[in-house]
């Protein structure tokens, strides 16, 4: 059964980019459901779909499928705009927005990627190194990540000392300093979340509770609260395959047709065929399609789905991610 919210979240248990949305969800108590998805490649729901885009996690809401956990948040912010999680005060909406740069497009996450320790059974599986080699175009071999990690720990450890000096130095509880988890927390504490999880990422000599206190007693802080959040919130219901794939294909739209800007830089046109694309991780993996949608925020394109003989809307961030026309023209961002 799906749920009342029409909303599936595609993704496999230990993606750090997902649970930047499912925490979201609990802290929110949405109902969604969950279609989960294999850690490489391929994934044929998606392909099912029509949705070439590899990157996880992905959301449908009806047959308006989000790429991109960034674009994922704000529509769910703009859908459910009750209680929101997101700041109100402009310089609070700064602070939240400068977060999620620094830690997805300022070079956390890559750096904390590079701490992975080469003990991790995955990296002794060639199918999973070689399909992170397709995702980051760089050399998974144990002898690379081993040179990278000592540069990395360089920038992490900046990057907890930045929280425990900066963000974090006043003793405030939550980044914001709301009553409890903002979207901001959300957006400046996946990474090292996720680094405190991988045993052997963080060299207890260079980062631990005894050097960064604030930051240490901040990450117990949100999981005792996320826990307690998901204890109230909807469980969250597990759809085959083939459910999810009906569920999508035999929906409505979520949201109306957008327009499209026609004094956009591109100079695209409404109905044009276009490849949509990320340049800084999996890049190899294009989504093609007629556009209907360009803003200056996101780029949607209607494309065919392998089964079921209908048409999902597939939505992009505009960050980072390449339009070009089908013909093939010069690329721009």
């Amino acid at each position: 059964m799906a749920p009342t919210t029409d909303i599936i979240l595609f993704h496999y248990s230990f993606s750090p980019y997902a649970k930047r949305v499912i925490w979201y969800f609990a802290f929110r108590g949405i109902d969604y459901a969950q279609c989960m998805q294999p850690i490489t490649l391929p994934r044929e729901d998606l392909i099912a779909l029509g949705v070439n885009y590899r990157r996880i996690p992905i959301m449908s809401i009806g047959r308006d499928v989000y790429c991109d956990s960034r674009l994922i948040l704000r529509k769910l912010e703009e859908r459910f705009p009750v209680n929101t999680l997101g700041a109100s005060q402009s310089d609070q909406k700064a602070v939240e927005k400068l977060l999620e740069k620094w830690t997805i497009d300022g070079g956390i996450f890559v750096r904390a990627g590079q701490l992975i320790p080469t003990d991790m059974p995955l990296l002794n599986d060639p199918k999973f190194t070689k399909d992170r080699e397709d995702y980051s175009g760089r050399s998974w071999a144990k002898a690379n990540v081993s040179k990278m990690r000592p540069e990395a720990l360089v920038h992490i450890r900046d990057a907890f000392e930045f929280l425990e000096s900066g963000m974090l130095a006043d003793g405030r509880d939550w980044i914001l300093k709301t009553e409890k988890p903002s979207l901001a927390d959300i957006e400046a504490i996946w990474p090292f979340d996720w680094l405190t999880t991988l045993k052997g990422a963080l060299p207890p000599t260079l980062i631990s509770p005894t050097h960064f206190p604030k930051v240490f007693s901040w990450l117990a802080r949100f999981n005792t609260a996320l826990k307690l959040a998901k204890s109230a919130a909807p469980k969250p219901t597990t759809l085959s395959s083939p459910d999810a794939i009906t569920y999508v294909t035999e929906a409505d739209f979520a949201e109306s047709e957008a327009r499209v800007d026609e004094g956009d830089p591109l100079g695209l046109k409404k109905g044009q065929d276009v490849e949509v694309w990320p340049i800084d991780s999996g890049a190899r993996h294009r989504d093609r399609g007629r556009l209907v949608g360009l803003t200056s925020q996101e780029v949607v394109l209607a494309c065919p789905t392998k089964v079921g003989g209908r048409e999902v809307r597939v939505h992009h961030p505009r960050t980072n991610f390449r339009i070009e026309a089908a013909g093939g023209q010069e690329a721009k961002l």
